[in-house]
This record gives C-alpha cells, structure tokens and sequence, in this order.
C-alpha cells in the first residue's frame, strides 16, 4: 500500500467550499485537490493500491482529516472542481470526534485528528516525512531498472482488489514547509526528492515512479 499524507495549513475544514477561490477564500485547497489527483490517479485510471488523507488545519472548528481510498473509490472524475466537489460536500457536515472515521460515500471517509493521529493509524507502515534537507530516498547505489519491478502493486478491480509489496507512507505541506514540531514527528524517516523544493503533487509522482519502477529506496 502506498500512503499520503499532506498537510493543509489554512486548508478550511467546515463550510461551503468557495470552488472560485481555492487558493485563496478557500486555504490554498487547489494545493490539496492536485496533491489527491497526484495521489490517486494515472493517466486513464485509478490507483488502487493507493490512499491520501487531506488534513484541514485552516478552520473553522477543529482539524479535520479526508480519507480517499483508491481501492473502494467509484464516481471520482480526473477534473479539479469535480474533485474540489467531492471534499466540498465532505466539509459542509459536522466534523467526527478526534480519531473516529465515518464513510461519507464508496472510498471516501472523514474523521476528526491531526498528523499524529495518522502516524498513530499508521503503526504498520514505514512513514517517510519529506525534506529537501534530509538524505535521498533511493539508495546511493541504486538505478533506474530497464524493466518495472513495482514495490507495490493491485490487482483486480475496486471491490474485489488484492493489494501486494511494499507499505510506505509519505508526509508532506502544502505550499507551507513543515512546522518546526512537524519535523520533529516520531516513527516517521527524513528523506528528501533533492534539493530543490517541488510542488507536492510533483513529489507525489516521483514516489509513484520510484515505486513503479522498482528503484531501490534507503529505507
């Protein structure tokens, strides 16, 4: 299983989602919406050993999390306001107490927490936090195969998907760098994608190809 995690500083987690304003009225959720479609979609399809939990940190009320299970996801189109839609409705209901998740449609779930609270859900993977300053997540002698090997990978189709490899988590900002406690999250890796500071949708398909591939990851 492959896992997102990307942190909405002034993502706004209760209201009417401003789908004319998303990088502005709305918390920069265009960063969010890309980062998702990043996450879970290829060219022509969906990525079925693939989850991304959004955390809306921007109020009002208390943080809220949108979980998007790739394996169980149905009527989640490649278009921005279509997905925009979808958190859009998520958010105009009432939050979920801390820690609790409730399904809201096929895939979609949404739960009360923040970043710890998903590091605490997910005990069983290996959590890589991404940080341009930290060491390169593929192995110093590692290279691009000829020939894909994916570290992880799924068959079949949404209801009946079988899901095998590798289980890697990945925890990344929006277009704000990580807090000063946020790099500090126990049980989680520092790795870096390079020194230069990428969009996060784009780090997103970088782990994607890395684990498509089959590169050896310094884990």
């Amino acid at each position: 299983m492959r896992r997102f995690a990307i942190i909405g500083n002034r993502a706004m987690a209760q209201g009417k989602l401003p789908l004319n304003d998303m990088a502005g009225a709305a918390g920069r959720m265009d960063v969010l919406v890309r980062a998702l479609m990043s996450a879970l979609m290829t060219s022509h399809g969906m990525r079925r050993d693939s989850e991304i939990i959004l955390h809306l940190h921007g109020g009002p009320g208390p943080a809220r999390r949108i979980k998007f299970v790739g394996s169980e996801l149905k009527g989640v189109h490649a278009e921005e306001r279509a997905v925009a839609g979808q958190i859009g409705k998520v958010i105009q209901l009432p939050t979920p107490a801390r820690g609790q998740w409730l399904q809201r449609s096929d895939g979609i779930y949404d739960g009360g927490g923040d970043i710890e609270s998903t590091i605490t859900e997910w005990k069983d993977s290996t959590i890589i936090r991404l940080d341009a300053a930290a060491p390169r997540l593929w192995s110093a002698d590692s290279a691009i195969p000829q020939q894909s090997k994916p570290l992880s990978k799924a068959v079949g189709e949404w209801d009946e998907t079988e899901i095998s490899g590798i289980d890697i988590a990945f925890i990344l900002s929006d277009d704000k760098p990580l807090t000063e406690s946020q790099l500090l999250l126990e049980n989680t890796i520092p790795r870096s994608l390079g020194e230069e500071w990428l969009q996060g949708h784009l780090a997103i398909a970088i782990c994607h190809f890395l684990i498509d591939e089959g590169v050896s990851l310094n884990l």
